[in-house]
């Protein structure tokens, strides 16, 4: 996605964002040294999402780039498609690149958000969509969205499914450094999800 300005936010929306570009950077490619080194660093604590963090940390101490790369390509590239599909249209729908993607793609020229040049991948891929929230929380593209904006766009196209895939992520044959980064998803896709409705109310 394409960045513009960033604007000073109140603490607990800087966190939230930061937990969506996190999660969006171990989920958009396998991560290099230096974002094992950073996963391995992190403290938890004795939230069902502290302890998710815990664990994802312990595992990224004891994991080496070559380990997660292949565990990241039999995850969600494969030899013809990976175990998981991480795309919202085939979460939706059973089939990539139906009408959720087009509802996306109207969505972002609505708020002014660009596919980047170098990005192949159908927009709505879990990764991109968590950049997504994180942009629009910060206002990395544009001024911060409002929280009904956000609220919006996360039922539509981040809390439709995004937990049903982070669920399937922890459970996957393949995942071992990804099962806690799936836990810890789920575990914050709910509480954003809680939050939203407990805003609306």
């Amino acid at each position: 996605m394409n960045a513009t300005t960033q604007t000073d936010i109140a603490e607990e929306d800087r966190l939230r964002a930061d937990f969506y570009d996190f999660l969006g950077a171990l989920l958009a490619g396998p991560p290099d040294r230096a974002l094992l080194d950073r996963t391995a660093a992190l403290k938890g604590d004795d939230t069902a999402l502290g302890q998710a963090i815990g664990t994802l940390a312990r595992i990224a101490a004891k994991t080496n780039p070559a380990q997660v790369e292949r565990e990241f390509t039999e995850l969600f590239i494969g030899v013809g498609r990976g175990e998981l599909l991480p795309y919202a249209s085939y979460y939706l729908t059973g089939f990539l690149n139906e009408r959720p993607l087009a509802a996306l793609r109207g969505e972002m020229a609505a708020l002014g958000i660009t596919r980047a040049p170098n990005v192949f991948e159908p927009e709505d891929n879990i990764a991109s969509l968590f950049e997504m929230m994180a942009g629009m929380i910060t206002g990395r593209f544009g001024a911060p969205v409002p929280l009904a904006r956000q609220a919006a766009f996360f039922n539509t196209h981040v809390g439709s499914w995004a937990g049903h895939f982070m669920a399937d992520l922890e459970q996957a044959r393949s995942a071992v450094f990804y099962a806690p980064v799936g836990t810890a998803g789920r575990i914050f896709v709910d509480i954003e999800r809680e939050a939203f409705r407990m805003m609306a109310n």
